[in-house]
């Protein structure tokens, strides 16, 4: 073992690393990105979930049992309704993750002892529906004293807490559709995220710079073939949901490929981009995990999006993978249909849109 030689190795490879820029951002940036989404903006603390209110008494009590529940933090009102169906179709939509529905004779329940609130709860998210039930605690005015003057007691059992389409709370319900996209974002992003590149290092660039191919039928060229893989493994994300944990598709399955579609094209344009940029296959691979990481942290597969500062919530509205959960999750498990989704659609058009307008101005049909 010669020690000067030994210091040569370790001293190119030194210099080597600093002249690999995406190698020295990993460096620094991977333990930075992590302390900073774990310590900042995870977090299983549900508050402000978006509420629908339909308060049909209109008194003074029933007014203030709602600033109780509001007063909790757990609830932010988004929207009012005059009807408990109007409240189950803002649920079956996503527009709101909790009703609170106070029949008109509140006050009479209330002394009788009654059940006299509803809280009705989009239950696809476990997470939504643990943190839904700190409601039931809430006391109500008046709810045990039945006029002799006892105190009102929490958990009293006049809140109850309503759980739709996942009322077993099993978490393979809510685990499995959100699996389709991590799954389409991991693969996607890296099978293109590599393919330039990859054309580059096999010597494949010449003979396509000599074909009249334009950019633009080469960036298409590239995505196409992927897209049909992708519809592959949804497909076997299907079967293998519905016979191991009987996941249920309560909506249209043209309507859940049609979403796997926009994803898989999302995917595949940001891949592109990533592949005009990197110098080699491993730089791409880097990158690509640096897209995934926020991606599975941050979509609201694994930690809850309500929970997270409002920032961070601005930063994960960019990310396709969150759009997408929205969308499964509404087709499967709620019925909801892809037009009722609308606006993930038109934001997962515009990623696209963007992705791929950006790749093809990248990208050039030269070696260098």
């Amino acid at each position: 073992m010669n020690l000067r030689r030994l210091f040569a190795i370790v001293l190119k490879e030194l210099r080597q690393m600093r002249r690999d820029r995406v190698t020295l951002a990993m460096i620094v940036g991977i333990p930075v990105m992590q302390l900073v989404l774990f310590g900042y903006a995870i977090n299983l603390n549900l508050r402000g979930l978006d509420a629908g209110i339909a308060d049909q008494a209109n008194t003074a009590a029933s007014r203030a049992v709602i600033m109780d529940m509001v007063a909790t933090g757990v609830i932010a009102p988004s929207a009012e309704a005059d009807t408990p169906q109007q409240l189950m179709e803002m649920l079956r939509r996503g527009e709101i993750s909790v009703g609170v529905v106070v029949p008109p004779d509140f006050e009479r329940r209330v002394s009788e002892g009654r059940e006299a609130v509803q809280v009705l709860v989009d239950g696809s998210d476990t997470v939504v529906q643990s943190a839904a039930i700190q409601l039931a605690q809430l006391p109500l005015q008046g709810a045990a004293n039945g006029g002799n003057g006892r105190p009102p007691q929490a958990g009293s059992g006049q809140i109850a807490v309503v759980a739709f389409y996942n009322p077993e709370r099993r978490s393979a319900v809510n685990i499995v559709p959100g699996l389709i996209g991590v799954i389409l974002t991991m693969t996607m992003v890296l099978f293109t995220g590599v393919a330039i590149v990859r054309e580059r290092e096999r010597g494949n660039m010449e003979l396509l710079i000599a074909t009249p191919l334009s950019r633009s039928e080469l960036m298409v060229g590239k995505v196409l073939p992927y897209a049909a893989i992708g519809l592959v493994q949804t497909t076997v994300i299907l079967l293998l949901g519905l016979w191991l944990f009987q996941v249920p598709v309560l909506g249209s399955v043209l309507h859940v490929y049609l979403a796997a579609v926009l994803l898989i094209l999302a995917n595949l344009t940001l891949g592109l981009l990533i592949s005009t940029k990197a110098q080699s296959q491993f730089q791409a691979m880097q990158m690509t995990f640096f897209v995934f990481l926020p991606s599975i942290l941050l979509s609201g597969f694994m930690f809850p999006f309500a929970g997270m500062p409002r920032v961070v919530q601005w930063f994960a509205e960019v990310l396709p993978l969150t759009h997408f959960l929205r969308l499964i999750r509404g087709i499967m498990l709620r019925g909801a249909s892809l037009w009722e989704l609308w606006p993930e659609v038109l934001a997962l058009l515009a990623f696209t849109t963007v992705m791929m307008a950006l790749a093809i101005l990248r990208f050039r049909k030269r070696l260098d």
